[in-house]
């Protein structure tokens, strides 16, 4: 084990006292590392991205448990590669409503990056994408989600009673011009922008 993991073990079971035993901290750190480190193309940033992701698996179990309470509604964006639409829609709500509403994004088969021109294109209205990255869809965190937005995803995304699925019919920014990704993102945002309005948000 290095000295990141480590210290990333130590840190979270500082933080999740009382919610869930060192154990429990220990198999999050290990499953968040065996989830992100197939895919991972910058290793350096790997044990950055374990951290934060180990915490998002955490802090996604307690709420699903019933151990740590929401205080506001919690948003699933779901694509195939969590590259691209769902980490879009996912910036795009934080953007809106921060502070309102708790945002994740995942993918069934997350790649190894965000989609370059879906950087580009969100920066160009202020919005930061630049420290995102995919993560795979997990039991934990659809059964922490209030909506679940699905797009393109097919019939790999399980259903769970209690929740509010919604399925959008969003083209895929992989591979095309950035003319083409900036009207996903427009169409994204009117979206967003018609979710939030309905949770009053």
């Amino acid at each position: 084990m290095t000295d990141a993991t480590q210290a990333t073990i130590d840190d979270l079971t500082y933080a999740f006292d009382g919610t869930f035993t060192p154990t429990q901290v220990k198999q999050a750190v290990a499953d968040a590392r065996a989830a992100l480190e197939p895919q991972a193309t910058v290793r350096t940033y790997l044990p950055v991205l374990v951290r934060r992701y180990a915490t998002e698996l955490l802090t996604a179990q307690a709420q699903a448990d019933g151990r740590r309470a929401k205080a506001v509604p919690e948003l699933l964006f779901v694509c195939v590669h969590n590259a691209g639409r769902s980490q879009m829609a996912a910036a795009i709500a934080e953007h809106l409503a921060p502070g309102r509403v708790h945002v994740r994004s995942a993918g069934s088969a997350p790649t190894g990056e965000i989609n370059p021109q879906a950087v580009t294109v969100l920066a160009e209205r202020g919005i930061d994408l630049t420290t995102s990255y995919p993560k795979p869809l997990t039991d934990t965190v659809l059964h922490a989600a209030d909506v679940i937005v699905t797009m393109g995803c097919g019939d790999t995304c399980p259903i769970f009673p209690g929740k509010q699925y919604l399925d959008w019919d969003v083209a895929d920014p992989e591979g095309a011009p950035l003319e083409t990704v900036r009207d996903i993102r427009d169409d994204l945002q009117a979206r967003v922008t018609a979710l939030l309005r309905d949770l009053d948000l």
